[in-house]
């Protein structure tokens, strides 16, 4: 079975209720739960590799306090674009446009999404770059998997970790954002695998390279519906894909705000 078989049957059937791991509110039982998850990921069909990883992973105290601290989703549009930045991510986005014109152009081309789309989202994650995460990445979706808010929307992601680790696409030292996210647009691991397109040609999915990364964020909208040559401000339909990529509200927003305005 291939790797994206593998995950797909686990995003389909999930866990058996008879393998499921407990989950806890605190980390005081984080070293008890691993073998328990370890044996769940095996009949996900998680090789040694992956296991490995998983067993060497520690409880991300970072990851929690980011988890329950988001507070920049409780502002008001107006508050969020200034926090976030968005007049300096749209004039640097009109630029990265414009100097990389036929890069941008060819995406749009073969996935339907315009530019200022992808620029804003890359600029909305990691500043186009500059910044991509400080936090191992398998430890914070074991965490966030064992921690009890969120752990059934979290438990297809960190399976599909532990799958790029036993395929050598990432390692157990791989960094990323607080919650686990890979790469310039911080895909969730299970979505870098379901999604994740070698968009330079050079026989491999890395996402902290610019254009394996904007091929996939691409390849992701335009699987989740986006419709080529519509709309995506609120009540236009592809603003129904931008609601795929984040469930934020002003998030979403922001992304079809600046986008427009970059396309602009």
């Amino acid at each position: 079975m291939s790797l994206k078989s593998v995950l797909s049957a686990v995003f389909i059937v999930g866990a058996s209720p008879a393998l499921a791991a407990f989950c806890s509110d605190t980390g005081g039982r984080y070293e008890e739960w691993k073998p328990q998850m370890a044996e769940e990921a095996r009949a996900a069909g998680v090789g040694e590799r992956g296991i490995a990883a998983l067993m060497a992973t520690s409880y991300s105290k970072a990851t929690i306090g980011a988890d329950r601290n988001q507070k920049s989703f409780k502002y008001s549009l107006e508050k969020f674009l200034q926090v976030r930045g968005a007049d300096a991510i749209v004039s640097q986005g009109k630029s990265r446009k414009k100097k990389n014109a036929d890069f941008y152009a060819a995406l749009e081309a073969q996935y339907g999404v315009p530019a200022g789309v992808l620029i804003a989202i890359h600029g909305m994650e990691t500043g186009f770059g500059s910044f991509m995460g400080d936090t191992n990445v398998v430890s914070a979706i074991a965490t966030l998997t064992y921690d009890c808010r969120r752990s059934d929307f979290f438990r297809p992601h960190l399976i599909g970790a532990l799958l790029l680790v036993d395929h050598g696409s990432i390692s157990s030292k791989t960094v990323g954002a607080k919650h686990g996210e890979l790469g310039h647009t911080q895909f969730l691991p299970g979505n870098a695998l379901k999604y994740g397109v070698d968009g330079n040609g050079d026989g491999k999915i890395d996402f902290a390279n610019i254009t394996d990364a904007l091929a996939s964020t691409a390849n992701y909208l335009r699987q989740k519906g986006w419709q080529p040559g519509l709309g995506y401000q609120e009540g236009q339909p592809n603003f129904a894909v931008i609601k795929e990529w984040n469930a934020a509200t002003v998030y979403q927003q922001a992304i079809a705000l600046m986008g427009a305005r970059i396309d602009g």
